[in-house]
């Protein structure tokens, strides 16, 4: 069954947008929302709005609470498996 599927990342290229007087529009990341269609389950079709589920090597998503429908399935990455943005704050830039 196919189903949308919402991958978002950092908001931010940068990890200080705004440091140093800069526009912090200038650092919006233009990739912070994929919307991508998955082969899911046939079950998480019938799944309830706000249920939430682990998507094998990919995180933790959960049933959108107003788009997700019985037959059409939304889900929202609720926290990745892996994740750079915090090796960019210890490095001291």
């Amino acid at each position: 069954m196919n189903a949308e599927v919402r991958m978002y990342d950092r908001l931010f290229l940068d990890a200080q947008p705004d440091a140093g007087g800069k526009d912090f529009m200038e650092s919006l990341n233009p990739n912070s929302l994929r919307v991508i269609t998955a082969i899911v389950e046939p079950s998480l079709a019938n799944s309830k709005a706000g249920q939430e589920f682990q998507f094998e090597r990919h995180g933790y998503f959960v049933a959108d609470r107003v788009d997700h429908k019985s037959g059409k399935p939304v889900f929202n990455l609720a926290v990745g498996l892996k994740d750079s943005w915090g090796s960019d704050f210890t490095k001291g830039d």
